[in-house]
């Protein structure tokens, strides 16, 4: 058999070839043949649209404004004409200037022994009566607060956070039945008491000089408007740890292969 030339005569890879096998491994070319497998996150992120793309969010959003507006609505109707013995008028011109004119009345209880009552408030603040006497601000707030929690909505969270679109249902259902009130009646209506008749101990008392363990006032709205920045939190959270948990195994699903590495050459034996 022929003695192969020099140019059919095959070598060990010197040092130089090594280092640029092992810069290849490290930054391999576009060219070189390469298996990825996605993450979670990034599946999730490039495929679901925003939730403002989507019907299916927009009807869970709707449909909890809907009926958490009407429950807000016909309570506060139903307790201004049953509580007292006598159906109470609302004037706004009346109520802007200050009258009042709901009758001194008992609560009515609801849910014994003294956990919950009826006791019609017309309320010139906010949640739970804070900030008296400053109805435009509130109206003003309320608008804003409105059209944040419809951006928030629809730019921030995506078409399957149906968490965070009940919560931002529940806040729009809440801030649109107050923001009812404020404007066609001047306040507004309030009804439900938590803890009748309990007193703080010791003779402590709140600001105000009011001895009741829970002295507030508040309606449907109120608890609508709670809840749902409580679940958004939630949302918040749960989607937070589940982001941080893709990135602690995204290690673990990315696949990356490269051509097999060529045999260890040897020169051919002369024969």
């Amino acid at each position: 058999m022929p003695n192969p030339g020099p140019s059919t005569r095959l070598k060990r890879p010197g040092p130089q070839n090594v280092a640029s096998r092992a810069s290849d491994l490290a930054f391999p070319s576009p060219l070189a043949p390469m298996d990825r497998v996605m993450t979670d996150s990034e599946t999730t992120s490039s495929l679901e649209p925003p939730a403002r793309r989507s019907v299916a969010a927009w009807l869970i959003l709707l449909t909890v404004v809907v009926i958490g507006l009407t429950a807000d609505l016909v309570s506060k109707k139903w307790a201004f004409v049953n509580v007292t013995e006598e159906p109470v008028v609302l004037v706004y011109e009346e109520i802007i200037d200050g009258v009042n004119p709901i009758p001194w009345h008992e609560g009515v209880v609801v849910i014994s022994p003294d956990l919950l009552d009826f006791r019609l408030v017309l309320n010139r603040g906010a949640v739970f009566g804070i900030g008296q006497g400053r109805r435009v601000e509130f109206v003003l707030f309320t608008a804003i607060a409105i059209t944040v929690a419809i951006a928030v909505f629809g730019w921030w969270t995506r078409s399957r956070a149906h968490l965070a679109h009940v919560a931002i249902g529940l806040i729009l259902a809440g801030g649109l039945g107050n923001l009812y009130d404020r404007v066609s009646i001047g306040a507004v209506r309030d009804f439900l008491h938590m803890l009748p008749r309990w007193e703080l101990p010791l003779g402590i008392s709140w600001p105000g000089g009011t001895t009741e363990v829970f002295p507030w006032v508040f309606n449907i709205a109120d608890v609508e408007l709670l809840v749902g920045m409580g679940l958004l939190l939630i949302h918040v959270h749960l989607s937070d740890r589940q982001a941080r948990q893709m990135t602690s195994d995204a290690g673990e699903k990315v696949v990356v292969t490269t051509a097999p590495d060529q045999a260890s050459e040897e020169p051919l034996p002369e024969e």
